[in-house]
Order: structure tokens, then C-alpha cells, then sequence
């Protein structure tokens, strides 16, 4: 045992120490063993006690839970009712509101498809207008274009003016006071001749259109050209002028006066503004310019001279219808005064029929009161006063 077992330095260690520290260190860690064993069990216990202490908080917090997901699940059933009631709400109101949409666009369609069709009649109305105005022009430049030929034309010009001056004479003049196309003694026929009340001798009237000169001087575009037309404006007016006065001016046959008639109111116009020369020359040739108007108002004229001569024509027989008619009125008033004594006499004979009707009441009123009086005379029968039904007549009455 006193055998060294190790050698830790320069100290020897036995056997026998070796031993007894081997056996201190067993018990040591046997004591260390159950120590740790105590400890082990010690902290066993406290985790047991902490895990059921932790089992109860567990449980507890899931009973909490337990009941905040009770609340929770009730709150949600809620919530849900509630947005079950709000979506049927908001379905409800959406409906409506999609109810109210559709009819008020349904109306604005329809006010609009209303409004639409009667903009396309009111269109098409136009379209039509457009289309006979736009016919009409057509008409009236296919009109104006024939006119166009007939005044290129001297004849159809010739022609033209005549018609129009017939028109108007034709209009203003009774039948028999005119004559167109009338032959003088010297052979000539002017266009119309007028007959005037107490004369015989009619008025010339001739339709001359000297358009050509006048439309000559209108596209002249110089002074040369201007004057050249205007020339010729006064050559062609003057040999009308002269025309008329020599042909159909016949003294003691016609009138001292003769009418040339212009068909046209601008070129009647042209020749007063800028040709008074030739209007004094034709004056003075006893030929007067008309225009159209003019002649409408010397037709017109004519016209009143001729019911004028009618009224004094027919002034024996309007004094003779006047002398009549005061005779019928004198029978008229004749046979009123007879009427009135009439009535007079009806008057007179109503009123004695009701002086007979107050004397047969009287008496029937009377003979209902069964009252006699035998001593009365006719004059107090006249005088009695009809008492009432049911009331007796006194001695003072």
C-alpha cells in the first residue's frame, strides 16, 4: 500500500493515498450524484407545479379564448346578419336606382328618337323646299335663259313688248274701249289704240324695245365705247320717235298725242337719267315715253274718264230710278201709317176685352161669395171692387 502509485511532481502519491482519494472522489460524486438527483427531482417537482400552473393559465386562456372566439363568432353571426340586411339593402336600392336609371334613360331615348324624328321631318320638309326652291331656280334660269333668247331677238322682242302692253290694256279697259292692231286711213297699224269717251279719235299706242343700243352702253368700258353707245341709243330712240310720229299721228284722225311704250323699267329709267335730250325731242314730236307703271296709271285714268262719261250718260235714267224709288218710299210710308192706326184699333179693342174680363171676374167673385144685391144698378155693378175668395162682402164695401 505504501507502494507510489504516481508521481505528480516532486511529490509521490501511494497507492494507498491513491485508494483513499479514489474513494473520497467516489463518495464526492456519489454525494454530487445525489445531490444532483435531489436537485432533479426539486426542479421536476417545481416544473410539474409550474407546468400545471402553466395547464391552468393555458386552460384559462383557453376558456378566454374559448369565449372571445363565442363573442367573436357572435359578433361575425352579427356582422354577417347585419351585412346580409345592408346587402339586400344596398341590392334593394341598387335595383331601384337601376330601375330609375333605365326609365329615365328609356324616356330620354325615347324623347330623344322623338326629338330625332321630328328633326329628320323638319329636315326632310326642308329638303323638300330646298329641292322645289332649288326646281323653281332651275325653272326660273331655264326662264331666264328663254327670255334671254326671245330679247336676242328683235321680232320676239318686238313680240314681247306687245304682249306685255296688251296685258296691261287688256286689265285696266273694259271691252270696246280699245282695239288692238287698229287700221288708220293711211294704211298703218299700230299696236293699240284707246277710244275716249266723246271723241272719236283714238289714242295711239305703240310698243318699241330698243335693248340692244341700252345694253351696248351698259358693257361699254371706255369713254370711246360709251360714247359710241350712247350715240347709238339716241340714233334708235329718235328713229322710233319719229316712226310713230309719222306714221300714226294722222291729224284729225287720232289724238295729238301718242304713247310710246317702253316694256321695260330699267331701260325707261336709262333714257330719263342720261337721254333727256331725247326725251324733250320726242316731246316735242308730240310722242311721250311710258313705262309700264306709266301706262298702268294712264290706264287707270282712262278707266275713271270712261265711268265718269257712263255716269252722265246714264244720268236720265239714274234721275228716273231716284224719282221711283221716292215713290215706293212714299207707298212705304203710306202703308206704315196705316199700320199704326192698325195697331191703334188693336190697342183699343184689347183694352175693352179686358174692361169685359175685370167685369166677369167681378161678377164670379160675387156670385162665389153668394151675394145679390137686386137694388143694385149697372153703373154700382161697374163700380163693385171683386172681393176675395171666401170673404163676405160688408154694408161699407
Amino acid at each position: 500500500m505504501s507502494e507510489t502509485f504516481l508521481i505528480i511532481g516532486d511529490q509521490a502519491i501511494s497507492v494507498g493515498e491513491a485508494l483513499a482519494a479514489l474513494a473520497a472522489i467516489v463518495v464526492a460524486a456519489l454525494l454530487l450524484l445525489a445531490l444532483t438527483v435531489t436537485r432533479a427531482s426539486r426542479e421536476r417537482r417545481l416544473e410539474a407545479a409550474g407546468s400545471a400552473i402553466r395547464a391552468e393559465e393555458i386552460e384559462e386562456r383557453m376558456g378566454e379564448l374559448a369565449r372571445i372566439q363565442a363573442e367573436t363568432a357572435g359578433r361575425l353571426q352579427a356582422m354577417g346578419d347585419a351585412l346580409s340586411g345592408r346587402q339586400a339593402e344596398l341590392a334593394r336600392a341598387v335595383s331601384e336606382r337601376l330601375d330609375s336609371v333605365t326609365h329615365r334613360i328609356g324616356q330620354s331615348m325615347q324623347s330623344s328618337t322623338q326629338s330625332t324624328m321630328a328633326n329628320l321631318q323638319k329636315l326632310h320638309e326642308r329638303l323638300a323646299v330646298i329641292d322645289s326652291a332649288q326646281k323653281n331656280i332651275t325653272d326660273l334660269a331655264s326662264q331666264v335663259t328663254s327670255l334671254r333668247e326671245v330679247l336676242s331677238n328683235k321680232q320676239a322682242r318686238g313680240a314681247f313688248g306687245q304682249g306685255r302692253m296688251e296685258a296691261i290694256v287688256q286689265d285696266g279697259l273694259p271691252k270696246g274701249a280699245f282695239e288692238f292692231q287698229f287700221t288708220l286711213s293711211n294704211r298703218t297699224r299700230p299696236d293699240c289704240a284707246v277710244f275716249l269717251p266723246g271723241d272719236t279719235r283714238p289714242l295711239i299706242i305703240d310698243a318699241k324695245f330698243p335693248l340692244e343700243a341700252i345694253s351696248a352702253l351698259r358693257e361699254a368700258r371706255t369713254e370711246e365705247e360709251r360714247k359710241q353707245a350712247a350715240a347709238r341709243v339716241r340714233q334708235d330712240v329718235l328713229k322710233h320717235v319719229n316712226d310713230i310720229a309719222e306714221r300714226y299721228l294722222v291729224p284729225g284722225e287720232t289724238q295729238d298725242l301718242a304713247l310710246m311704250f317702253v316694256p321695260s323699267e330699267s331701260v325707261y329709267a336709262e333714257l330719263h337719267d342720261g337721254f333727256d335730250d331725247v326725251i324733250q325731242k320726242a316731246y316735242r314730236a308730240q310722242v311721250v315715253l311710258v313705262s309700264p307703271s306709266i301706262l298702268m296709271l294712264a290706264i287707270q285714268v282712262t278707266q275713271q274718264i270712261l265711268k265718269d262719261a257712263r255716269m252722265r250718260e246714264a244720268a236720265y235714267e239714274i234721275r228716273t230710278e231716284v224719282g221711283h224709288l221716292m215713290d215706293d218710299l212714299q207707298r212705304l210710308r203710306d202703308r206704315v201709317l196705316n199700320l199704326q192706326k192698325h195697331f191703334g184699333q188693336a190697342t183699343d179693342d184689347v183694352a175693352q176685352i179686358l174692361i169685359s174680363a175685370d167685369k166677369i171676374a167681378k161678377r164670379g167673385s160675387r156670385i162665389e161669395a153668394l151675394e145679390f144685391d137686386e137694388a143694385e144698378s149697372p153703373r154700382e155693378a161697374r163700380s163693385v171692387i171683386p172681393a176675395p175668395v171666401g170673404r163676405k162682402l160688408t154694408a161699407g164695401e
